[in-house]
């Protein structure tokens, strides 16, 4: 029980994350999303040390864990807007492998060049 407490209140604290960043978008008017700005927000806490990634790790875990249930709804939701997509399949295709190659690319070389800078610090 005490396990599962604690992963309530990192998730909790995750979403203090979110809500701080939407808070900071909706009060400033700013065009990029609140769920980014929590993000570089809970960014800057992790790298300056004043949020510890125990603090927060098993409910992120948690969250990962579960992650293809979030997205159940957002799936069903583009079923209303059908209309928008019909006859435009094979784009879609495309779309979707050229995006999902340039992530697969760009996260590959910013984990070789975090594993490269990490191998100097340690030498």
């Amino acid at each position: 029980m005490l396990k599962i407490g604690k992963v309530i209140i990192q998730i909790g604290l995750l979403f203090c994350m979110y809500f701080i960043g939407t808070w900071i978008q909706q009060a400033f008017s700013l065009f990029i999303p609140g769920s980014v700005i929590g993000l570089v927000f809970m960014f800057i806490l992790l790298s300056t040390g004043i949020l510890r990634a125990q603090w927060i790790e098993s409910g992120a875990r948690f969250m990962m864990n579960h992650l293809v249930l979030f997205f159940i709804p957002a799936t069903v939701g583009l079923l209303n807007y059908y209309h928008l997509f019909a006859g435009k399949g094979i784009f879609l295709v495309i779309i979707t492998m050229v995006s999902t190659f340039v992530v697969m690319v760009a996260s590959g070389l910013i984990s070789e060049s975090f594993a490269k800078r990490k191998d100097l610090n340690n030498e």
